[in-house]
């Protein structure tokens, strides 16, 4: 299953405008292995400007870039936790997704009335992170009373794991998110089950008017965000879901037109899907050729077997070596066979670590 962000927020912040943008741009998804996509699942291709310039290189019959996926979590009340409003299925929902997307309405609008009054995103923050923390606190607790049980067989494992459940517990007791609490290698592994959901790396998405898209320096929403998100050492990505919205209508010259006219240079979705991509800690490695420019997802730290993998589980087995130039070697040079004779394509074996750009070329026999 690919990886996932899940798009969450209260209601009337733009979260539901936000997906239908998503949505719209959609990649198609008979150029993925995972074709069948539930109606609140949107694939997008991640934006690499890489592929154009190898495309110009190799003149491939097609150009396909890597996707990701972003699910729609249904909206979420106060009380959310108790199971208030559509609270069970959106906690439901958020267990299984790798990231969260939090979009935090940071403009003013008299015609779309805000669920608690008034527009206040620090509030709409804590709101929805204090229930991934009421329910992360029950289903700690409820772990760490059969795990007391256990105790008393004697496995150091089983008290290791009381001890993380007890710091676990007092963070979220307190209000602070799992994200919060340092646990040891050990303790990951033996907490990892939990799926807790305030353990999930967390993107903010501030939602703004379109006034606000090229410059947001004047809003005072955003700025609250951005030093929450510092606090955090989280990401902040500025959009206006309204605009992505009209954007994602347009294609090709009229897109490129359009976003010049708004002084951007690239969509805010573009910049959130990146975001999102680097939040999961996803890396793109790239094979080029007469046939075919393509992009490849790996998690950092991949090496180049398990790599080869994602193209077919036969060039992971039967993998001997793999020829592998740097993106922008490739480019300065000017051709592959150019970056050869400067010496810039190398031959990597089983524990070479895959870097970002790296374009390759496996060797492998089965």
């Amino acid at each position: 299953m690919p990886l996932q962000a899940g798009i969450v927020g209260l209601p009337n912040v733009g979260k539901s405008t936000l997906f239908n943008a998503i949505t719209k741009a959609g990649a198609e998804a008979a150029n993925y292995p995972f074709c069948t996509i539930d109606p609140n699942v949107g694939v997008v291709e991640v934006p690499d400007p890489r592929l154009q310039a190898l495309s110009d290189m190799f003149h491939p019959k097609k150009v396909v870039p890597t996707a990701f996926e972003f699910v729609d979590i249904a909206g979420l009340v106060a009380g959310a936790s108790r199971g208030e409003g559509l609270g069970n299925k959106f906690l439901g929902h958020i267990r299984e997704v790798d990231a969260i997307v939090h979009v935090v309405r940071c403009f003013e609008n008299s015609d779309i009335t805000h669920v608690s009054g008034s527009v206040d995103p620090l509030r709409d923050i804590e709101t929805i992170e204090l229930e991934l923390v009421l329910a992360d606190l029950e289903t700690v607790e409820r772990r760490l009373e059969r795990t007391k049980k256990n105790l008393k067989s004697g496995d150091k494992r089983f008290a290791i794991e009381v001890a993380a459940l007890e710091r676990m517990q007092q963070a979220l007791a307190d209000g602070k998110s799992a994200r919060s609490v340092q646990l040891s290698d050990e303790e990951q592994v033996l907490l990892r089950d939990l799926h807790l959901l305030s353990n999930k790396p967390v993107l903010y998405a501030a939602n703004v008017s379109e006034d606000d898209v090229s410059d947001d320096s004047s809003n005072p929403f955003v700025q609250q965000v951005k030093e929450r998100a510092l606090a955090e050492g989280a990401q902040v990505v500025v959009v206006s879901a309204q605009l992505e919205s009209e954007i994602a209508e347009l294609e090709g010259e009229d897109r490129e037109a359009f976003l010049q006219e708004l002084g951007l240079t690239e969509s805010g979705l573009d910049k959130l899907i990146r975001a999102a991509y680097d939040l999961l800690g996803l890396r793109t490695y790239l094979t080029a050729g007469e046939p075919e420019v393509r992009a490849w997802t790996i998690r950092a730290g991949t090496k180049a077997p398990q790599a080869a993998g994602v193209i077919h589980s036969d060039f992971e087995k039967g993998f001997i070596r793999a020829e592998v130039v740097a993106f922008a070697d490739l480019v300065s040079t000017g051709s592959y066979n150019a970056a050869r004779e400067a010496g810039k394509v190398r031959l990597e074996g089983k524990d070479y670590v895959v870097q970002d750009g790296d374009v390759m070329h496996f060797r492998f026999n089965v």
